[in-house]
């Protein structure tokens, strides 16, 4: 096992800035997901951890060693790819055994390897298999196996699960993060999936632009998102973010957004120096209330543009002006399209976004 420092790490393709100044401290044991979109910078940023590219700028460190001029495979790190790399003409035993043989262990001490990792992994009657006799998720187990025999002191992972269908992937990355957490080792994840990233991660670096925009638990992350970038991308759906801008009336601070005015009561303090200035006003689907009468919660009247029935619950999607907004609620016939109803907002779930820098003021 082992803990990862990256400092400062920049790295370009021509002219093309693709990680920007990133910097990670990973703890001995950790699982951390590196997501965003694509083109963020988040698997080139794995690549130069696993030694695949060489940073123009900036350090990596394991176990508190420089490793920038370490090839590959001096670093002792295993990864794992999208498309798992498995060797097509060889049994899931001899893919699983080839890192070990290259290595040149004793015989017995490959067959020990190979064989529990086979068990953890459930693929025991697998192994005289090859690799085109097997499904997805089985060969998906198999480049996990080949690297789980290396012991190493980390696994890197770019996307594993993306190949999979979606009940599949949802089943292998409960699978996943169990073995990662019994064989306690510490753990690089690169994907574009947050509910992937929410699901499995100790901390996530939302990554966009070659920059990480906010480093912190899954918990944190979606109830405290660091700018509107972060709060757009985290939550299925996203957050609204709904333009405004700050005004005074009467002493008391409103934010006008052109269809509804919202007195911001318990946060005028903070915005008072604001006033004139324009703001985002982030409010999560599940955080807007749906009426059919007007009450203390309400905030503007809007029409239902479309009813999504998603099963446990239902998308409200409410016509803001030419902008759409999004409520989740949970399963009801009261709401159907054409409708007017009340929205309202849950106050302490109101967050206030700078609209100059999208960075989060309360």
């Amino acid at each position: 096992m082992s803990d990862i420092r990256v400092e400062n790490l920049v790295k370009r393709f021509d002219k093309t800035l693709a990680v920007n100044g990133v910097s990670l401290d990973i703890d001995d044991g950790e699982f951390v997901v590196l997501l965003g979109p694509s083109g963020c910078g988040k698997t080139t940023t794995l690549r130069c951890i696993a030694g695949l590219e060489t940073p123009d700028e900036g350090y990596i460190y394991i176990d508190g060693n420089v490793v920038n001029s370490l090839p590959p495979k001096d670093r002792d790190i295993a990864m794992v790819f999208q498309n798992y790399a498995l060797y097509p003409h060889m049994t899931v035993y001899d893919n699983m055994a080839f890192p070990l043989r290259m290595r040149k262990l004793p015989k017995n001490e490959i067959d020990r390897r190979v064989k529990e990792a086979a068990r953890l992994l459930n693929i025991q009657h697998l192994l005289n298999r090859r690799p085109k006799q097997l499904s997805g998720g089985e060969q998906q187990r198999v480049a996990l196996g080949r690297a789980i025999v290396r012991q190493p002191k980390a696994f890197l992972m770019d996307e594993p699960l993306s190949n999979l269908d979606a009940k599949l992937r949802v089943y292998m990355r409960a699978e996943l993060k169990r073995l990662q957490k019994d064989l306690k080792i510490t753990t690089v994840y690169v994907t574009h999936d947050q509910a992937e990233a929410m699901a499995m991660a100790d901390r996530i670096a939302v990554m966009n632009r070659g920059r990480i925009q906010q480093y912190d638990v899954p918990t944190e992350i979606y109830n405290k998102p660091a700018n509107t970038f972060v709060g757009g991308f985290i939550g299925s759906p996203p957050m609204n973010m709904i333009k405004a801008l700050v005004t005074e009336k009467n002493g008391e601070i409103m934010l006008d957004t052109g269809y509804f005015l919202y007195n911001a009561k318990d946060i005028s303090s903070i915005l008072r120096d604001k006033t004139g200035g324009e703001i985002y006003i982030g409010i999560r689907p599940e955080d807007i209330l749906l009426s059919t009468h007007k009450s203390d919660d309400s905030v503007f009247e809007s029409e239902i543009y479309v009813v999504e029935p998603m099963g446990s619950n239902m998308i409200i999607d409410l016509k803001l002006g030419d902008d759409i907004i999004k409520a989740v609620i949970q399963p009801t016939t009261e709401f159907h399209a054409g409708m007017h109803v009340w929205v309202g907002f849950r106050r302490e779930k109101v967050h206030i976004f700078d609209a100059k820098t999208e960075e989060l003021i309360v």
